[in-house]
């Protein structure tokens, strides 16, 4: 049988539980992911030479990856060559591009140092996505927004007020709205003498930078907590409970990334609670194997429930980024996987019988509702997938891998060192 004449199959089989899957494939062809930058050179960036700080890390070492901003840029055409879909890219300040010799520290850093981010975005018809970058810098050893330091305290201030004004610039460049994301690493390694003084320097930063003048229409703002780092492993001043609340008072997203919450906690169940009380949310999606480790995304249990969370409370009320990073494997495979994954997630939700299975629980079937979800794993949904990927244009799951292992041997395996 062909890709096509599987799909007829699956789609009448489908339509018996009630799922239309023509209209399944419609809207997962409308949800934009945010391709995260820095899986391609290890979150190295371009505006430093120093090492990778801020609790966070990179473990191996994979030959052939990105050094400069052509190599990045094309191993993210790769990447987007084997992904469905239509996305956008999500930048870190520290891929600041640089020319002639010009530098600029991030308190400094200007519209014009992205102009060719931009530039590669509206060629590709992409959106862009932005973060402030509060570590892997001289000034962000001990502590950034909440530094009892007012001069670096102030640095960082005029380093998230430059990336509003910046993120601004990439929204009116490519025409699509621009989620640019805070989060910083402070904490400490051990029991803290005072947790109050930190957040309350930490909140008077982060309304001078939002007091910035910027156009809010085309740049949302979201925080983002999280429980730990190394080196901050007793305290970290911007908690969820910090972030939650003051999203809620000044009218930005939070953002929950599923790997900074504690191993047995259902990151999903978080997002209903959350959009009851907020009209929209961010989401770095990880897979933490023990917390923060930025594992590659897989197709399982905790990405098909964060999906279905997704889909039941309204897709167009995210901005889904992705967030990884594996030094121990050929990087491309690493993005077109992890992307790829959480496609099939996606898909696996809006493939669901959602009425239906709202009914069961209303009426307390619960014994209905349990076979009902037994069943539906065993359907044939990988045909759909596939026909997607044919649809759209790019590798089926059959084809993909041996695609990228050839661009390993004609062009990563290609690059001097």
């Amino acid at each position: 049988m062909t890709i096509t004449e599987r799909y007829e199959d699956a789609q009448k089989r489908y339509k018996k539980i009630g799922v239309d899957t023509d209209k399944a494939l419609e809207t997962l062809s409308k949800i934009k992911l945010s391709m995260h930058c820095w899986q391609g050179d290890d979150v190295t960036g371009f505006d430093t030479k120093g090492p990778l700080t801020g609790g966070i890390q990179t473990t191996g070492n994979y030959p052939y990856k990105a050094t400069t901003p052509k190599e990045l840029m094309q191993d993210m055409d790769e990447t987007f060559s084997f992904v469905p879909g239509k996305h956008k890219i999500n930048l870190h300040a520290s891929y600041a591009i640089f020319e002639d010799g010009e530098w600029a520290d991030r308190d400094e850093l200007k519209p014009e140092h992205f102009k060719k981010w931009a530039e590669y975005a509206k060629e590709r018809n992409l959106g862009i996505d932005f973060n402030p970058t509060f570590f892997s810098h001289p000034k962000s050893e001990v502590a950034t927004l909440s530094s009892s330091d007012e001069e670096i305290r102030r640095f960082w201030v005029r380093h998230g007020q430059a990336c509003l004004k910046i993120s601004e610039y990439l929204a009116q460049e490519t025409g699509i709205e621009c989620m640019m994301n805070i989060w910083i690493p402070d904490g400490l390694k051990d029991v803290p003498g005072n947790r109050t003084a930190p957040r309350a320097r930490l909140k008077a930063s982060l309304d001078e930078i939002l007091a910035t003048d910027y156009d809010k229409s085309k740049v949302k703002v979201a925080v983002e907590s999280k429980v730990f780092g190394i080196g901050a492993e007793s305290y970290t001043v911007g908690s969820h409970e910090f972030y939650m609340n003051y999203a809620a008072k000044n009218n930005v997203m939070c953002l929950i990334d599923t790997g900074h919450f504690h191993p047995t906690e259902n990151v999903a169940d978080k997002l209903s609670s959350m959009l009851l009380f907020n009209d929209k949310m961010a989401l770095h999606v990880s897979r933490p194997v023990r917390w923060d480790s930025d594992h590659v995304v897989l197709f399982n249990d905790d990405s098909i429930e964060l999906a279905k969370e997704i889909v039941r409370n309204g897709y167009d009320r995210f901005y889904i980024g992705m967030d990884y990073f594996d030094a121990s494997i050929n990087r491309v495979s690493a993005w077109t996987c992890g992307m790829r994954d959480f496609l099939k997630a996606l898909l696996y939700a809006l493939l669901q019988p959602t009425d239906e299975l709202t009914k069961l629980q209303d009426d307390c079937d619960f014994t209905s509702l349990m076979e009902l979800n037994e069943r539906l794993k065993m359907m044939p949904y990988g045909d759909v997938w596939n026909y997607y990927c044919q649809k759209s244009g790019v590798p089926t799951e059959d084809d993909w891998f041996d695609e990228c292992k050839n661009y390993e041997r004609d062009v990563l395996s290609k690059r001097q060192r």
